[in-house]
């Protein structure tokens, strides 16, 4: 009588955060590894990133006003006093600033490296963040990439994800209005019209 090979198992934490093994090649394996498990900084953690950082580098950034990244560009020159750095090999200029090849050339260590590129691109953009020291990397809204979250915070970064570095700032800052555009306003109180 002969023994079956033990079967590859895989260790996942469930939503009341027990942990078991299930079989890797099971169905709920597979389920589970296509959802959402990490969690990132809570709302008083994101503040606190937007409110510590001095600057921010943004990997991806276009010269193309048409594209999310140059309309955060434009909000954080506008409505933020960080130095903005823009990142892009392909660019010489972007709203009138610099535009640097990669993070290495860029003349200081960025707080922020908030991040415009595809999520299968974030692990090596996660390395060349712990490359040049800066300490938190913030992947802007509608990317994901669980397991280069879980890199990043292994190797001590702090790790921001799927998440809009305008929006945040504007809502911390009271000008967010529903659509995401600067009011200018900073009340609770309802215009009177």
């Amino acid at each position: 009588m002969s023994i079956a090979p033990a079967e590859e198992t895989v260790t996942t934490q469930l939503a009341n955060g027990l942990t078991c093994e299930i079989p890797a090649s099971s169905p709920l394996a597979k389920l589970l590894k296509s959802q959402r498990t990490w969690v990132g900084p809570t709302a008083k953690e994101r503040l606190a990133i937007l409110r510590k950082a001095k600057s921010i580098a943004i990997v991806g950034a276009s010269p193309n006003p048409a594209r999310s990244s140059y309309f955060v560009g434009t909000y954080l020159l506008q409505s933020s006093d960080y130095d903005v750095y823009f990142v892009n090999p392909n660019a010489d200029e972007i709203l009138g600033h610099k535009a640097y090849p990669d993070l290495k050339s860029l003349p200081v260590v960025p707080d922020i490296v908030d991040v415009f590129r595809k999520g299968s691109d974030i692990p090596s953009v996660i390395d060349d963040v712990l490359e040049v020291g800066a300490k938190t990397v913030w992947v802007q809204l509608g990317i994901w990439n669980q397991d280069a979250a879980i890199y990043g915070e292994s190797k001590g970064l702090t790790v921001v994800m799927d998440r809009c570095i305008k929006v945040e700032h504007a809502r911390f800052h009271g000008g967010l209005h529903l659509l995401g555009f600067d009011t200018g306003v900073i009340s609770a109180r309802k215009t009177v019209r």
